[in-house]
This record gives C-alpha cells, structure tokens and sequence, in this order.
C-alpha cells in the first residue's frame, strides 16, 4: 500500500468571526417571510426590525397601505415580529425602503 501524506483540514466555523464582533449574521438584515395557513391563505412576516422603531406605527402604516389586516407578536427570541394577512412580501419590502426605515441591501426575501 502507498501512504499519502494528506493533511485534513480541521472543523471550520464561517460564523466565528462574527460572533466576536458580538453579533451574528442575521440581526443585520430585515427577513419577509411567508407562512401558508390553510388553502390559499397565508401570512407575511416582517423581523428583525430595529428596536428603536415603532412596531405599531409601522404596523399602522403598512395595514392602511396594503388595505389588510395585522398584528405585532412578541417574540423572546426574535424580538417583535409584524404579521400581516397575505402574500405582501415584494409590497413591504418596497415600502421599508421608500419609508427610508432600511436599506435595500439589508432586505431577505423568503
């Protein structure tokens, strides 16, 4: 048999880095999602929204716009999270930017 001198890279963590900055990758971004409830009906979530910002009236903005209905719900982890009745991701998305509440590059949509 022939030996190969092959040395195997050790386990990498790609979010290491980040945790010694105190942060993680994701409270940087502003994550639209969609849940589907039952046949056609589905939700719209927005997270990670900055804590300074007012849930409620962006709530309040975003439901009179949109003409649907939403709440905010608490979350431990995530903090507030709006949910709107829906599939307003793309409407969101584009109103947080014009409302100058994010930026474009900050902005998941799933």
């Amino acid at each position: 048999m022939v030996e190969l001198d092959i040395q195997i890279p050790s386990t990498y963590d790609p979010f290491a880095e980040a945790e010694e900055f105190g942060r993680t990758g994701t409270k940087d971004y502003v994550h639209i999602r969609i849940q589907q409830r039952n046949g056609r009906k589905s939700l719209t979530t927005v997270e990670g929204l900055k804590q300074e910002l007012s849930s409620d009236k962006i709530l309040k903005s975003l439901k009179k716009e949109f003409c649907c209905n939403g709440n905010v719900v608490h979350d431990k982890e995530l903090g507030k999270i709006i949910q709107l009745q829906g599939d307003q991701r793309k409407k969101v998305a584009h109103f947080l930017v014009n409302a100058g509440i994010v930026k474009k590059e900050q902005i998941k949509i799933h």
